[in-house]
């Protein structure tokens, strides 16, 4: 059967996002065709803000309301900004808030290192993290990339990097499975995994 070419578009779009598949595509495609004008409007809106109204955070680089000059977190004086969690995409800070165990700040490197994919320091907000470092105003660092290949090699390269005393460079325990996602995890495991954190080296 030949679709039109707005259902096909739409369809094509969706497939593109992770985890949806052409039949989820297609089902989407066709309950939105099929819905009230104001669903598909709403949508369309809130795609538009999505982009529009949203920025990083220039100090941690998590995703925050355009038009602020920090994320909530970081101008909240209730966070401790001696401790810093690195993870690697905004999605893990929503998780490592859910468990309700940590009050410090955080940095978002926007990945990992991965050579295969040609991704290296230069990719991610490598160089940002450091100077933070190096500012002075933090003891400790804990690196919770996921605990894959990528999210160790990731977080062995970070402690190279921070050799500064008085800085102490933690990694969470390994109560998360191995090559598993942060956002995935639940909330008891995540917070054993932050509270057994050991120094690395």
């Amino acid at each position: 059967m030949i679709l039109p070419t707005p259902i096909q578009n739409l369809i094509d779009a969706f497939s593109r996002l992770p985890g949806i598949g052409p039949k989820t595509a297609s089902r989407l495609t066709f309950f939105l065709l099929n819905a009230p004008e104001e669903v598909a409007g709403v949508l369309s809106e809130a795609l538009h803000d999505l982009k529009a109204n949203t920025v990083d955070c220039p100090i941690c680089y998590n995703v925050t309301s355009a038009g602020r000059t920090e994320c909530e977190i970081c101008a909240s004086s209730e966070r401790d900004p001696s401790i810093v969690c690195v993870v690697e995409e905004p999605l893990d800070v929503l998780a490592m808030e859910r468990t309700g165990g940590f009050t410090g700040r955080y940095h978002v490197l926007r990945g990992v290192l991965s050579p295969i994919e040609g991704v290296g320091p230069e990719d991610l907000t490598m160089r940002a993290l450091i100077e933070r470092v190096k500012a002075g105003d933090i003891r400790e660092l804990i690196l919770a990339t996921n605990p894959s290949m990528e999210g160790d090699a990731t977080a062995m390269y970070i402690q190279q990097q921070i050799n500064i005393p008085g800085v102490k460079v933690t990694r969470l325990a390994r109560g998360l499975p191995i090559g598993g996602d942060l956002e995935y995890a639940d909330q008891t495991t995540l917070l054993r995994a932050l509270m057994g954190r050991q120094e690395m080296g």
